[in-house]
Formats: structure tokens, C-alpha cells, sequence
């Protein structure tokens, strides 16, 4: 394992104020970034996607609850498997709880490929209360790029989804797959800010939240 250099506080501070600088010109630049996001053009979303969830039925629009916007969390889960993907499952740890996004008139949801009867006992297991849909009788994941085919099979892609609601009117606004993912999620952030990194020497990868000995 390689440590970092060991050098006074007076060196530190100055290397600390160096990397500083680097980092304002980085948050600077996600501003941008941010915007530039915000300004993408959206796509009327026309299928009639019908998910199975704690409520029975639902289309695309009810996932929103009312709410002008919608964050859906594209959960590795594919119809064969017995539990969702651990990473995902790291994922939607750090969600939080949803007050925060529902007071800025934004709803979240998790969707995946397997039945409901598989979500439902996966989701008590792992102690989760947000909303969670089943999109196995829709095309919603392939539509949305987070079933892909690879030679000749399906291929689940983590990923996060936004739409916008227009009274009855659905669009979407943006997606974000794979690594993408990284910078929205807690740990990785804060593991990323240690010496270490976060993928410190000797660490296992992700795991469900109760199967660590820690």
C-alpha cells in the first residue's frame, strides 16, 4: 500500500491552498457543465408504459405522484436474478430520505426488469421505503437504454433517468449510465476526498449493505 509523502504543516497548508486552486477551477467548470444540462432539449415520451408496484398498476405519469418532475434510478435487476445488484444497492442507500427532492416538487423511483413478487421481498430485506416498480411487461428499460442487448442477450446498465411532466404531457430530459453514476453517489464522493481513494488496498468490492463484517 502507498502512503502519501510525509511533509510539515507548512508544507501541507501550500500544497493543500495549490490543490485548492485546482479544485474552484473544477466546480467552476461543473457550473457550466450544470447548465449546459439544464439547457438540453427534451423528448415527448409517446408509449404508454404500464410498471407493476406496491399499488398494483401504474403508468409512466403516475410515477410522478403529482409532482412536475421525476428522477427514476435504473436498478440492475434482471428477471432471472435472485437480488438486485449490489452497486445499485449501494446507489440507492445514499438516496436519503425523499422530503429533500419532494419539496422541490421532484419524484424519485427505482424501476427494474424483475417481477414485483422478486422486488418486494429484496426491497424489505434491504430496508428501503422508496418507491419501487417492476418493468417487466413494458419495453421501458430497453427504450431507455438500461437493457441493452449484447450478443444476442440482455445486458442491464445502471443508470438515472429525468423527465419532466407537462399536466399530462411526459418528457425526457436526461440519462446518465455507468460510471456516470460516480459522482452522484455519497461514498464514492467522500472516499474519493481520502488518501486512500476508493479503492484502497485490501478493500472487497461493493457488497449489500448486510453482508459486510463492519
Amino acid at each position: 500500500m502507498s502512503l502519501p509523502e510525509i511533509v510539515s504543516r507548512e508544507q501541507w497548508s501550500a500544497a493543500r491552498e495549490e490543490l485548492r486552486r485546482k479544485e474552484e477551477a473544477v466546480r467552476r467548470a461543473r457550473e457550466v457543465l450544470d447548465s449546459e444540462r439544464r439547457r438540453l432539449p427534451m423528448v415527448e415520451v409517446d408509449p404508454e408504459y404500464v410498471f407493476e408496484g406496491g399499488d398494483g398498476k401504474a403508468t409512466l405519469l403516475d410515477l410522478f405522484e403529482d409532482r412536475t418532475q421525476l428522477v427514476v434510478h435504473h436498478f440492475m435487476f434482471a428477471s432471472e436474478w435472485e437480488t438486485g445488484c449490489p452497486c445499485c444497492a449501494a446507489f440507492l442507500d445514499q438516496v436519503g430520505h425523499l422530503a429533500h427532492l419532494r419539496a422541490r416538487n421532484t419524484s424519485f423511483a427505482a424501476v427494474s426488469r424483475a417481477p414485483f413478487t422478486r422486488i418486494l421481498p429484496f426491497k424489505a430485506r434491504m430496508g428501503w421505503a422508496v418507491p419501487w416498480y417492476s418493468s417487466a411487461h413494458s419495453d421501458f428499460n430497453h427504450d431507455f437504454a438500461a437493457t441493452v442487448e449484447s450478443g444476442g442477450e440482455p445486458v442491464e446498465r445502471p443508470g438515472v433517468s429525468c423527465f419532466l411532466r407537462d399536466h399530462d404531457r411526459v418528457f425526457h430530459t436526461y440519462s446518465v449510465y455507468d460510471d456516470g453514476l460516480d459522482v452522484l453517489g455519497t461514498t464514492t464522493a467522500l472516499l474519493d476526498l481520502t488518501a486512500l481513494g476508493r479503492h484502497p488496498a485490501g478493500s472487497d468490492r461493493l457488497r449489500l449493505h448486510d453482508e459486510y463484517d463492519c
